[in-house]
């Protein structure tokens, strides 16, 4: 099942990444966004609205297009000159952009992904932005390809939730992260248990549903990876219409979704989690 679920991973990201010069397509076709006054449809509600105009304008289009995340971990914490950040799952590299305009020129920004698709389109978004404090690094978030106490903060959007080791993932931040360093994600997270089929379907792992955590679950787990000053916020809480977008995706049209937006309604999150490891 782990293999399964990487290999799926990677296939919708790798999809994803090669389709990002063209217009976002869900799984019943066109995707759907606010202009379209369509509900309950295949578009992912998870994803929408997350960058600023402002925010989009300093990176290229295809990174915005290939962005697959649940927030925007770069406006949620304060970053310095001269800090060294790494992105767990950068994708096609908008929050390693971001951050690497935030520490300047005398700082780093690293991404990180296993996807060789979306590391050939984040080299090229970061070719085509100009910045030369950036690196991106093929690996696993499970085993991150950097030396202890490397960085200061670690980002992540909507990814640790797709590990099936996440206290694995918790425990390698940690270790990279100098002392005094900020562990400061997006994730999803359930605010109840979900029901075994929504926790057997692919769409939804990939869809970053299935495989979050409950976010007392997600709490023990940093504490046990040792960080400290743990806080859990969710900014957003997927109501129904947002559940039938989700039970549609999983479902990929055609199959009653109904029981599974029932189940859904209420108990997906997306939050903002932060932590810090010791000084």
């Amino acid at each position: 099942m782990d293999q399964d679920i990487r290999t799926h991973i990677q296939q919708r990201y790798g999809s994803l990444a090669r389709n990002a010069g063209a217009k976002p397509q869900s799984c019943c076709g066109p995707a759907s966004g606010p202009e379209s006054g369509a509900a309950g449809s295949c578009a992912d509600p998870i994803t929408a609205d997350l960058y600023s105009v402002a925010e989009g304008g300093l990176v290229p289009e295809e990174a915005l297009r290939a962005s697959l995340g649940c927030g925007n971990p770069t406006a949620l914490i304060d970053l310095q000159p001269g800090q060294a950040v790494l992105d767990l799952g950068s994708g096609g590299g908008i929050d390693v952009l971001l951050s690497a305009r935030r520490v300047g020129p005398e700082g780093k920004a690293y991404g990180l992904d296993m996807t060789p698709e979306m590391l050939e389109l984040a080299r090229e978004n970061q070719r085509r932005s100009g910045l030369a404090n950036v690196e991106f690094l093929e690996g696993h978030i499970e085993a991150i390809p950097l030396p202890d106490a490397a960085v200061d903060v670690v980002i992540s959007n909507c990814v640790i939730n797709l590990s099936t080791d996440k206290r694995r993932v918790l425990r390698e931040a940690f270790r990279v992260l100098r002392p005094g360093g900020r562990f400061a994600v997006s994730d999803v997270t359930l605010r109840r248990p979900l029901p075994e089929a929504a926790r057997r379907s692919m769409e939804l792992w990939t869809g970053c549903v299935a495989g979050a955590l409950e976010e007392s679950e997600y709490r023990q787990a940093l504490a046990d990876a040792g960080f400290v000053d743990i806080e859990i916020v969710p900014t957003r809480v997927f109501g129904r219409a947002d559940a039938e977008g989700m039970a549609a995706a999983a479902s990929c049209c055609g199959a009653d979704t109904e029981s599974l937006a029932a189940q859904l309604d209420g108990a997906v999150a997306s939050s903002f989690i932060r932590a810090r490891k010791p000084a």
